[in-house]
């Protein structure tokens, strides 16, 4: 991809079947233009769960604790490939193999995501990408669990951890 030139997305329907290809600034802001994402919940042997803290920078849920590592799905690019290249983009993650764990749509008023959800384990350190992220951290499940609905949490993250919780009975 050229430098200055908008990141391209997928607009899927439900199903993930791919519609149309349009630039990132049609699609955020629309949420009736569905794309594909993929989150990966990066957990150490403990069960404690890696948060990023989002740049104040970005245009979504700036300055919000989030998933471990999130990202768009390019044009053309597979699911796993996309997981694998967002590990490696977001906390410098390549000895971590992510497992498929469930699909789901978010939405809200600003988007809607088609959200491909993987888990892996991972006990070392992280190198996180500085321009997207100010803070990562370890959280037990159960701090994660005393601190939703306090504001602290991106909506995208708030839903996809109830998603899990519920998915694995905790």
């Amino acid at each position: 991809m050229q430098e200055n030139t908008e990141e391209l997305l997928e607009i899927t329907d439900n199903n993930g079947n791919v519609i149309r290809v349009a630039p990132r600034s049609e699609i955020h802001g629309n949420p009736s233009l569905m794309h594909r994402v993929v989150h990966v919940l990066v957990f150490n042997r403990k069960g404690e769960l890696f948060l990023q803290k989002r740049s104040e920078t970005k245009d979504v849920a700036p300055g919000k604790w989030d998933t471990s590592v999130g990202g768009h799905v390019n044009p053309g690019e597979g699911l796993l490939q996309a997981a694998k290249r967002e590990m490696q983009e977001e906390l410098g993650l390549t000895a971590c193999q992510p497992e498929f764990l469930y699909s789901y749509i978010h939405t809200n008023p600003y988007e809607t995501e088609l959200v491909h959800t993987y888990s892996c384990i991972y006990d070392g350190s992280v190198s996180f990408n500085k321009e997207e992220i100010d803070a990562v951290r370890l959280w037990d499940i159960g701090e994660i669990k005393q601190n939703l609905g306090k504001n602290i949490f991106s909506d995208n993250f708030e839903n996809e951890i109830k998603k899990y919780l519920k998915t694995v009975n905790r």
